[in-house]
């Protein structure tokens, strides 16, 4: 590895994952950092699924700390930064890759209560995240910030809160990115297209009572680039770029991770 992260404190939002057999985005995000040389706050609202991304990080010889937080609760957001600053002194970096879709569908079948948890879950966590994480960057007069939107943003989607609660996301980033790029923070968004992790592929097919191997299928079939589904490998390596010097001149960028599925839609 060629340690781009190097002297970086990162925290990772979701760092955790839904059980399966394949590795989520904030578990690949954060054991990739680590490998670059970050160190980092590992943050879910399940501790053991956060403890175990550590325990594969330990194992790589890297540095970091789990820590439990349910970000669409304020008070539990705010006690973030000051954790990581307690531990690390400093934030370099902060990645938000929570989202839900349970009980999504159209317009008229979606029940209020599943449209207000998505929202409370995938933007207004997201936004609580960086409310709390921006003064100390302010502070700093440095930092990048990276939120893992989705396709659905632009793409149509029967998912109607997951859809319009991702666009959101971006718009939110764009704020920011436009907001604090005089300070020296930088706040970008990430667009995973069709990949196979645990919550897309086993979450769906057992939401929809579809077989694992079918709903694996028909997706693979669905992305324009030769070899199917990405991975959160895909997305964990536009991450590392993201957050790196390499990318010290980007911002306010909304980049899809997709295999060229938005592209469809121009």
């Amino acid at each position: 590895m060629g340690r781009r992260l190097e002297g970086k404190v990162a925290i990772v939002v979701g760092a955790g994952q839904t059980p399966g057999d394949t590795i989520g985005n904030g578990r690949a995000i954060s054991i990739l950092f680590a490998r670059e040389g970050a160190r980092l706050m590992l943050v879910d609202r399940r501790l053991d699924s956060a403890l175990e991304t550590k325990g594969m990080i330990d194992r790589d010889g890297g540095e970091c700390v789990a820590f439990e937080a349910d970000i669409s609760r304020s008070a539990e957001c705010r006690g973030i930064p000051e954790r990581c600053l307690e531990v690390f002194g400093r934030i370099d970096v902060l990645v938000n890759v929570v989202g839900i879709g349970d009980g999504d569908g159209g317009v008229v079948r979606i029940e209020e209560k599943a449209w207000d948890l998505i929202f409370s879950v995938n933007l207004k966590g997201t936004f609580l995240s960086c409310k709390f994480v921006l003064p100390v960057m302010e502070r700093q007069e440095s930092g990048c910030i990276i939120n893992i939107s989705s396709i659905a943003a632009v793409c149509a989607a029967n998912m109607v809160a997951y859809k319009t609660s991702k666009a959101a996301v971006n718009a939110l980033t764009h704020n920011i990115a436009m907001r604090y790029a005089g300070k020296g923070i930088r706040a970008n968004a990430i667009m995973p297209g069709l990949l196979n992790t645990p919550m897309a592929v086993e979450g769906i097919s057992r939401a929809l009572g579809i077989d694992r191997e079918e709903l694996i299928k028909a997706r693979n079939q669905a992305v324009p680039l030769k070899g199917g589904m990405g991975s959160a490998w895909d997305t964990a390596y536009a991450a590392l770029f993201l957050a790196s010097e390499e990318a010290r001149f980007i911002t306010a960028v909304i980049l899809p991770v997709d295999g060229g599925q938005s592209a469809r839609i121009g």
